[in-house]
């Protein structure tokens, strides 16, 4: 029966009606269908009987059978009234079988408070037309309720507090018209409960508090027109959860408090709309998160506190959309946003993440990582190939960045573009201690990676190389850090100074040179200050001819001369350098 007719009506002929499986009813029901125009789309035909014999079916305790059957007013509230049983009274079926069945109800069709004994239940291609449905506290047993492809016309559902057992549960490819589509409170029980290809129009999903079993859960290909869809403080069991391709429409979508227990949970390629998207405090103690290719909409996006400590939480190329982004005190395993684009404010100040993923990433606005009032805690940052348009608030010595960088598994090319981009940013955020650090660990894993280059090519390659990083080390690094601290220099140029001092002094004990004085020594120095004295009109280039170099110790005040011409020049970038900013 064809499920996008706008109205229709209903005729009940005294004719018999026999059923595929044989059963004959008593009169006819001739349904005719209208689109949206009024234009007739066709004409059904189903079995009719009153319902006090159903109700008596119910009473002998016998199954129902209702395929194929137009069904009006039925309602177990109703046959609780005329049997004087209480309102919750459970009342009990063997087994219900309604496929291709048609429901009416000018106030509600009503299965509340039922328990199928055998858990045999299908409504597969049924359709309820009339008014709202309810299946409230409804016992399914350890059979395999089957409500695929049915059409819930008008009003709400409700299967809130309904208890399935451990068969399979399925929802597939069913539509639910506008209206409240109620499962709070429903327990699933064991086994796989499918939701696929179904459509939910405008109204809110309501499956607060529904508690999902071991079995897989499969909401693949769902449609949502707008409301909310509220899963909120749900719990699931360990096995996957799929969303996959799910379209969310312009709803609020509420994940908060909600337990995934372990598993795979996708939403991959799912679609939200302008809607908020909230995982605030949700619950994955193992496995993995992932939101591939997905469309977050408009909406804020949020995961506040979540708790995915020992799990792996995956955006790969997702399109976040024009809201702001949340990871404020989560704990994440891994947090991947690689090949994102970060057009809105990320807020990643997470209380805990072992692997932070940025890798890829286009960041077009701000993404904070800086504490504020509390620790952020990430192990492993990896930044290379990110495209760093707007600005990354992190703090050198409270995000250590140095070991959340170094820590990874990655190269030394890769660490110096890291550590470049950090360098960068902090020039643009005005931190120029900061960026200075970034700049000294760049330019290491840049000589590395030149080392590592040469050593490639071969051996004479590989000794060439050494030589060249040994100079790097010595003179860039160790002496004034690639020029970012002028007093590092002033101290190895203190140090230089004493070495070539050491060096005059003992020297003439063991070779045939000396420093003579051109003037007879006026002064009458000894050894040790005329070595401190020639060594400081040397280095600084002072040169008063009142003592000169005999010797050996010639070429070594000659190198000396060059050396501290070359630290003060270095002592002089350094420092204006620091002073210009």
């Amino acid at each position: 029966m064809r499920f996008d007719y706008f109205q229709y009506k209903v005729e009940v002929k005294n004719l018999k009606f026999t059923t595929d499986d044989g059963i004959i009813h008593p009169r006819t029901a001739i349904i005719t269908l209208f689109g949206e125009k009024g234009e007739k789309l066709g004409v059904e035909l189903f079995g009719y009987r009153d319902t006090t014999d159903w109700y008596q079916q119910i009473e002998d305790g016998k199954s129902l059978n209702m395929n194929q059957c137009y069904i009006r007013d039925f309602s177990l509230t109703a046959y609780r009234s005329s049997k004087k049983l209480g309102k919750k009274e459970v009342v009990k079926i063997v087994s219900l079988t309604a496929r291709n069945a048609f429901f009416e109800a000018r106030v509600m069709t009503d299965f509340s408070f039922v328990e199928f004994i055998d858990g045999n239940v299908d409504f597969e291609f049924s359709h309820f037309s009339g008014g709202p449905v309810s299946f409230n506290t409804a016992r399914f047993g350890d059979g395999n309720p089957v409500f695929n492809n049915v059409l819930f016309r008008n009003g709400n559902v409700d299967f809130g507090n309904a208890a399935f057992g451990a068969g399979i549960k399925g929802f597939k490819n069913s539509v639910f018209r506008d209206g409240k589509k109620d499962f709070q409170y429903c327990d699933f029980g064991r086994g796989e409960v499918s939701f696929n290809n179904t459509e939910f129009h405008t109204g809110e999903v309501s499956f607060i508090n529904a508690v999902f079993g071991e079995g897989n859960v499969n909401f693949k290909i769902v449609r949502i027109e707008r409301g909310k869809v509220d899963f909120h403080y749900a719990k699931f069991g360990k096995g996957n959860i799929s969303f996959e391709r799910m379209e969310f429409g312009d709803s609020r979508v509420d994940f908060r408090a909600v337990e995934f227990n372990e598993g795979r949970v996708n939403f991959n390629r799912s679609v939200f709309g302008e809607g908020d998207v909230s995982f605030e405090g949700s619950e994955l103690p193992s496995g993995r998160f992932s939101f591939k290719r997905a469309d977050l909409g408009k909406g804020m996006v949020g995961f506040e506190l979540a708790d995915f400590s020992g799990a792996e939480l995956f955006f790969e190329k997702t399109r976040f959309g024009d809201g702001n982004v949340s990871f404020l005190g989560g704990s994440f395993d891994t947090l991947s946003l690689q090949s994102c684009h970060l057009d809105h404010y990320f807020d990643l100040r997470v209380a805990y993440c072992r692997y932070m993923d940025l890798s890829d990433t286009i960041a077009r606005d701000i993404v904070d990582l800086k504490p504020y009032d509390q620790d952020v805690d990430i192990h492993i940052l990896n930044l290379s190939g990110m495209r760093l348009l707007g600005r990354m608030y992190i703090d050198w010595e409270d995000n250590h960045v140095e070991k959340i960088i170094r820590n990874q598994v990655s190269g030394n090319r890769l660490k110096a573009e890291q550590f470049r981009i950090i360098k960068e940013n902090y020039r643009i955020t005005g931190q120029y201690a900061d960026e200075d650090r970034a700049y000294v660990w760049f330019k290491r894993y840049e000589a590395l990676d030149e080392l590592e280059t040469m050593k490639k090519k071969g051996f004479f390659h590989a000794l060439k190389g050494y030589l060249l990083y040994a100079f790097k080390w010595l003179i860039f690094d160790q002496i004034g850090l690639y020029a970012t601290d002028p007093v590092r220099v002033l101290v190895s140029m203190i140090f230089a100074y004493l070495i070539f001092t050491l060096v005059y002094y003992i020297l003439p004990f063991f070779a045939n040179t000396r420093i003579v004085s051109s003037l007879g020594d006026p002064d009458k120095l000894s050894q040790a200050a005329v070595a401190f004295y020639h060594s400081a009109i040397t280095f600084l280039t002072i040169g008063y001819g009142d003592y000169y170099p005999s010797g050996i110790i010639r070429w070594i005040s000659g190198f000396e001369g060059f050396v501290g011409l070359f630290m003060m020049s270095y002592f002089t970038v350094a420092f204006v350098r620091k002073i210009l900013r």
